[in-house]
């Protein structure tokens, strides 16, 4: 006899594309995330500034971003499996081809392509999927699938530095490049397509998103955060070596961010069905600006590095409720039908953010010596998102 509508839903099966989603996230952002601790020997290898280096994340950013509503379509109609199969394959070419490039532009193309596929293949395709497993349960698998982004981050950016240190950055990129496919393809083994059909189609056309103000809220929101984040995720170690602190020190800064991540997504995923998601959604932006207090703080008057590793945790849990909520908040508000083009067409601001942000601060960095409008300016964009934010509390959920 047929399985009821949904009997599928909430059960093991759906637990191991979360497993696999946890991994495949884990592997693309610790990628991507690592290149604070690229920063340094690049830049030095080929003779430029803060902003111009920066550009190579910057424009990674934007490209997994830009290209999620694009492999979050293709998976809510082919399934998971084959877009995972073509992040793995742009991972590996784009880490090898960087490892030989002779000139930093070339660099934005290698690296920007390689890295910024694979993102884009390997988060929020998986999200979707998650989301089309889980009703009941649904704010809790997710916060455990994205929490493989903050272990990613934890063990990435640390580990980048270690390697750097003795086989350089281009024998690091190719030994991420190999790893990091091979651990793909064994995601894409185990990742089933979700069984609720509602999960299957469009969604909403875009026209008729931007005439909601929950969708507005959500992508201003989104913008503003994404530029304060990514500003410390890339100048952050670079800023604790010129403190004082070694290599690998600083690269853990990025480490404790994501294993306070970690914290924060489940955490707050977990408490969310309880006290409103949509409320601990707010308060998650709120976090997030009040930690660049602790950054500032450092900035003017100095401090222990006790003081930046304070900033990183309270980044991260911010950040952490922030990604672990917003997919199941975007569900809520929606529905699941389309989740990966929804996803996805909402992180697009984040791209912006992250092209905007990154390179901006740079330059700040650039022009005045120091990383204070830098760290301001973020923290301005943090306190952003979270006045907007707010406007959820007044906007129309009915789908």
């Amino acid at each position: 006899m047929a399985a009821a509508p949904g009997s599928e839903l909430d059960t093991a099966a759906g637990w191991r594309t979360v497993a696999a989603a946890f991994v495949s996230m884990a592997v693309v952002f610790g990628v991507g995330y690592s290149f604070g601790a690229f920063f340094v020997p690049m830049a030095a290898e080929f003779g430029t500034g803060s902003g111009a280096t920066s550009l190579v994340f910057a424009i990674t950013a934007f490209c997994w971003f830009q290209l999620s509503p694009v492999t979050g379509r293709i998976a809510d109609r082919i399934g998971p499996r084959p877009v995972l199969l073509a992040g793995a394959a742009a991972l590996a070419a784009g880490l090898l081809l960087t490892a030989t490039v002779r000139q930093l532009w070339v660099g934005y193309l290698t690296y920007g392509a390689g890295v910024g596929i694979a993102v884009a293949c390997g988060y929020v395709p998986l999200v979707a999927a998650v989301g089309g497993w889980f009703e009941r349960r649904r704010a809790v698998a997710m916060a455990v699938a994205v929490a493989g982004i903050g272990v990613g981050t934890l063990l990435g950016a640390p580990l980048a530095a270690t390697l750097i240190a003795t086989i350089g950055w281009r024998g690091t990129h190719v030994v991420f490049g190999l790893a990091g496919a091979a651990l793909l393809v064994g995601c894409a083994a185990v990742v089933r397509r979700p069984p609720q059909p509602a999960g299957v189609g469009s969604g909403p056309p875009l026209r008729v998103l931007a005439g909601m103000a929950p969708f507005r809220s959500m992508y201003a929101t989104t913008l503003l955060a994404a530029f304060a984040l990514f500003v410390p995720v890339v100048h952050l170690p670079v800023y604790a070596a010129t403190s004082g602190a070694s290599p690998v020190a600083g690269a853990t800064l990025v480490g404790i961010i994501g294993v306070a991540s970690v914290v924060g997504r489940i955490a707050l995923g977990a408490i969310a069905d309880r006290f409103g998601r949509v409320r601990t959604f707010q308060a998650s932006f709120a976090v997030l600006a009040a930690a660049f207090g602790l950054w500032l703080g450092h900035i003017a008057f100095g401090g222990p590095f006790a003081v930046l590793v304070a900033f990183a945790v309270v980044l991260g849990v911010g950040y952490g409720g922030w990604i672990a909520l917003q997919p199941a908040v975007i569900a809520d508000a929606f529905g699941v039908r389309g989740l990966g083009w929804l996803v996805g067409l909402v992180y697009t601001a984040a791209g912006i953010g992250a092209l905007l942000g990154v390179p901006v601060a740079g330059a700040l960095v650039d022009a005045t010596g120091g990383y204070g409008w830098a760290a301001a300016a973020a923290g301005l964009c943090g306190l952003g998102a979270f006045a907007v934010s707010t406007r959820l509390d007044r906007a129309d959920f009915a789908r």
